[in-house]
């Protein structure tokens, strides 16, 4: 019997409309309109597609985002001090900076001076140690995104064996570490494989829920999981264009290969891609409360 499908598109819908229900609230109630800044730097394409969809969504909830779009030759300084004005800034509760940057900025510098307090994204080290350690924070959206999956999706996550396969600061790291915590959506043995494991495959067979995040196109198959096993597919890869020019899109999974054997799975597009956004306007609303003392 194939696999379920956890579709993304309809749990980002039904969170998207709480949301928008809390945002109104907020606003009748108290006058408050939750307030995101997003800012691009240069004319990546991929960028541009990904800030034009995050504005439509916060739009579309009744959150006011802007964007400020800058030249790519733009210095790090410049940018700095756009930061630094959006800091200051008591309409803005969200700042997003669009990664990718050029080359010849800093990203790190360049996201640690984001105050904490409208780090959305929860890239900042004070976001990210108080994740580490369990306290309240703006949690990586994309790692969020998934425990929100699998929460609404009732899959049991208490004494399960997770394998997350990549270790980046923006999805493996923060996910293995979600799922090793003693709260709803964790409580998991979690073990992470990455380029410098021995033999993936060995460990992948033994996950219950099989999280990858390694940005290859495709590359685990069938006969590496478990029969039964929930997949998260966290990759995105552009293998291809229709006549018309539109992207093809391949997770980091061989869906076709394994959906067959699999208990669920999240199909690429469709899974975890809208959670991610999602979870980017929850985090925003969550600012526009705590920077009201609301919360």
């Amino acid at each position: 019997m194939p696999a379920t499908i956890i579709s993304g598109v309809a749990i980002a819908k039904t969170i998207r409309e709480e949301l928008a229900a809390d945002v109104a609230t907020l606003s009748s109630r108290h006058g408050l309109v939750p307030g995101l800044v997003t800012i691009l730097v240069g004319e990546d394409p991929a960028s541009q597609s990904y800030v034009a969809a995050k504005n439509k969504t916060a739009h579309a909830m009744g959150i006011h985002s802007e964007q400020i779009t800058l030249p790519a030759e733009t210095s790090e300084a410049e940018l700095l001090r756009i930061v630094e004005t959006c800091n200051r800034n008591p309409a803005v509760h969200g700042i997003l900076v669009q990664l990718p940057l050029p080359r010849h900025i800093n990203e790190a510098k360049v996201l640690f001076a984001i105050d904490p307090a409208k780090d959305v994204d929860g890239f900042h080290p004070v976001n990210a140690g108080k994740m580490m350690l369990g306290e309240r924070c703006f949690l990586p959206c994309t790692p969020h995104g998934i425990l929100e999956l699998l929460q609404r999706s009732g899959v049991e996550t208490s004494g399960a064996e997770v394998v997350v396969v990549g270790r980046s600061n923006i999805v493996g790291k923060p996910i293995a570490n979600l799922m090793l915590q003693k709260r709803p959506g964790g409580n998991a043995t979690v073990t992470v494989c990455h380029t410098r494991t021995r033999d993936m495959t060995a460990h992948t067979r033994r996950a219950d829920i099989l999280i990858v995040a390694a940005g290859v196109a495709r590359m685990i198959k069938a006969d590496q999981i478990k029969e039964g096993a929930v997949i998260i597919d966290v990759g995105v890869n552009r293998i291809g264009q229709t006549a018309a020019g539109k992207a093809i899109l391949a997770g980091d999974v061989d869906f076709d290969d394994v959906v067959q054997k699999a208990g669920a799975i999240t199909p690429v597009p469709g899974g975890v891609g809208p959670m991610t956004i999602t979870m980017l306007m929850k985090n925003t609303l969550q600012a526009a409360r705590q920077a009201a003392g609301i919360d």
